[in-house]
């Protein structure tokens, strides 16, 4: 089926040279990026902020709160 998309210019001239390069069509290049596009797994978004809120919270829930390096005096107080 035939249709018209409108590219940016260099994107499309890129387009070009990548298709030569690898002696295939520009055609060809667009249906595989659309079928590669349309067959990778699709994240959850809400899965994953929902994760991301839970790690947050855990580590401010966190007990030791003791710092990872050894703190000196003049390293906390800006004099």
């Amino acid at each position: 089926m035939k249709m018209m998309i409108d590219l940016p210019e260099d994107l499309l001239v890129k387009a070009k040279v990548f298709a030569a390069e690898r002696r295939t069509t520009l055609r060809e290049l667009v249906v595989q990026g659309l079928k590669q596009v349309m067959d990778a797994p699709q994240v959850d978004d809400e899965k994953q902020r929902k994760a991301t809120i839970r790690g947050l919270l855990r580590a401010m829930q966190a007990s030791n709160t003791e710092p990872m390096v050894p703190l000196k005096r003049e390293g906390i107080y800006d004099r």
